[in-house]
C-alpha cells in the first residue's frame, strides 16, 4: 500500500521563523457559526445555538438526540467542529407536532444553550455564510518575524484542508484506502470521514505541488472560480482580460477534488493535475468506484476582517472563513506552531 503519511504540504510564503502554541486553554481557540438565514419561528425542526466545550460535533448531536428522544438521523448540523477548544454552533432537531422541549436542561459543564428556535427546514451541511474565529497564539518566538507576516497571510494562504481531516497520523486516509481495497466499513458516518479525508488528501497534494512548481502562476486550460460563487469555467488561454480579472481577485484559481468524473481542467493544467494524482491511483480509483462527484476548490484562501492585538504575551487574531476552510491554513503560513491538545492526545494514546 502507498505511503499516505501527512507530508508538510508547500508553504506559499516559506517556512515560518516564528514559533507558537495554540490551544493551551479551551477559550484560545473560539469558532462561531454564521447562519445564512434567521429562524422563521415556526415549523417542525427546532433550531438550536449552543455552545460546547470538550465535546465533538458528533458527541454533541447524540447528547441531544438521547435528550429529545428521537432517532439520530433526526438530528443535523450544518458543519463539524473540533472537541478541542470553545465552539458555538447549530444543530437542528425534527419533532413533528407540537412537543416543545425544555431545551436548557441540556446545560451542563460542557454545553451550554444560547437559542432555541422553531424553523421550518432541516439544517443541511454546509448551510453557513462562514465561521468567525478567534484564537489565540502563546509562547511566540521572533515576534518581529511573525508581524511582518501578518499584513502578507491577510491577503491569503493555500486553502489546504487542516490536519485534524486526516485523523491522527493521517490515519483516516489510510483507512480510505482499506476500504476502496475491500476492507468493510459499516458505519456510514466512519465512511463519510475516509471518503472525505482521501478527497482532502489529493486536494492537499495538488495544491502543494502546484506551490512548488508553478506557484501562483496560471497555467492555460486553468479551471477558475468566480470571486463569492462555486461557478467556474476553463481559461483556455490567459489573455488580458482573464489576468486583469486574476488580479482585481474576480476570478481564482482552483484545485480538483477527484470522484468520479474528470478533473473540470483542460490542457496544460489538466496534464499538470493528472501527472500529481498518478501516483495515488488507489485513492482516486476508489473515489470514482464510490461514485464521488468530482468538484473543484479554490487554491487561495483570503482571511476577512482580519484583525490581530497583544494581550500581555497572547497574540490574539481574528477572522472570518468560509464554509469548509480551515483557520490552522492561516495559522501555518504565521508560525511553526505546536498544538498543545493535539500533544496532550499523542500521550494519551502512546
Amino acid at each position: 500500500m502507498t505511503d499516505y503519511t501527512l507530508p508538510q504540504w508547500h508553504y506559499l510564503l516559506g517556512e515560518p521563523s516564528s514559533e507558537a502554541w495554540i490551544r493551551r486553554e479551551p477559550e484560545h481557540f473560539q469558532v462561531d457559526e454564521m447562519l445564512p438565514f434567521t429562524p422563521d419561528g415556526a415549523g417542525e425542526h427546532h433550531l438550536l445555538h449552543i455552545e460546547k466545550r470538550d465535546l465533538t460535533t458528533h458527541q454533541l448531536a447524540k447528547i441531544v438526540a438521547k435528550f429529545a428522544d428521537v432517532p439520530a438521523r433526526d438530528v443535523s448540523w450544518a458543519g463539524l467542529k473540533d472537541r478541542h477548544g470553545v465552539t458555538r454552533q447549530w444543530l437542528s432537531v425534527r419533532i413533528p407536532g407540537k412537543v416543545d422541549p425544555d431545551w436548557a436542561q441540556l446545560n451542563d459543564r460542557y454545553i451550554t444553550l444560547l437559542a432555541a428556535h422553531r424553523h421550518g427546514r432541516k439544517l443541511r451541511t454546509g448551510a453557513l455564510l462562514g465561521n468567525r474565529f478567534k484564537i489565540a497564539l502563546s509562547g511566540v518566538t521572533d515576534r518581529d518575524a511573525l508581524e511582518a507576516r501578518l499584513a502578507e497571510v491577510s491577503k491569503g494562504v493555500p486553502n489546504y484542508y487542516g490536519e485534524q481531516r486526516f485523523g491522527h497520523g493521517g490515519n483516516n486516509v489510510r483507512r480510505a484506502a482499506e476500504m476502496f481495497s475491500g476492507r468493510k466499513v459499516k458505519d456510514r458516518n466512519k465512511r463519510s470521514i475516509y471518503l472525505s479525508a482521501a478527497r482532502s488528501f489529493l486536494f492537499n497534494h495538488v495544491v502543494s505541488a502546484r506551490l512548488a512548481q508553478h506557484g501562483v502562476t496560471p497555467l492555460a486550460g486553468d479551471a477558475v472560480m468566480l470571486h463569492g460563487s462555486n461557478s467556474f469555467f476553463v481559461a483556455e488561454q490567459w489573455d488580458a482580460e482573464n489576468l486583469g480579472r486574476l488580479l482585481q481577485g474576480d476570478i481564482e484559481l482552483s484545485a480538483p477534488l477527484p470522484g468520479d468524473g474528470d478533473l473540470r481542467s483542460q490542457g496544460a493544467a489538466n496534464t499538470f493535475e493528472t501527472e500529481v494524482l498518478a501516483p495515488f491511483a488507489e485513492l482516486t480509483e476508489g473515489l470514482k468506484g464510490a461514485r464521488v462527484d468530482v468538484d473543484r476548490r479554490r487554491l487561495l484562501l483570503k482571511p476577512e476582517q482580519f484583525r490581530h492585538h497583544w494581550e500581555d504575551d497572547l497574540l490574539w487574531l481574528e477572522f472570518v472563513l468560509p464554509s469548509g476552510a480551515f483557520a490552522t491554513s492561516v495559522l501555518r503560513e504565521l508560525a511553526r506552531y505546536q498544538d498543545a491538545q493535539a500533544i496532550e492526545l499523542r500521550s494519551e494514546i502512546e
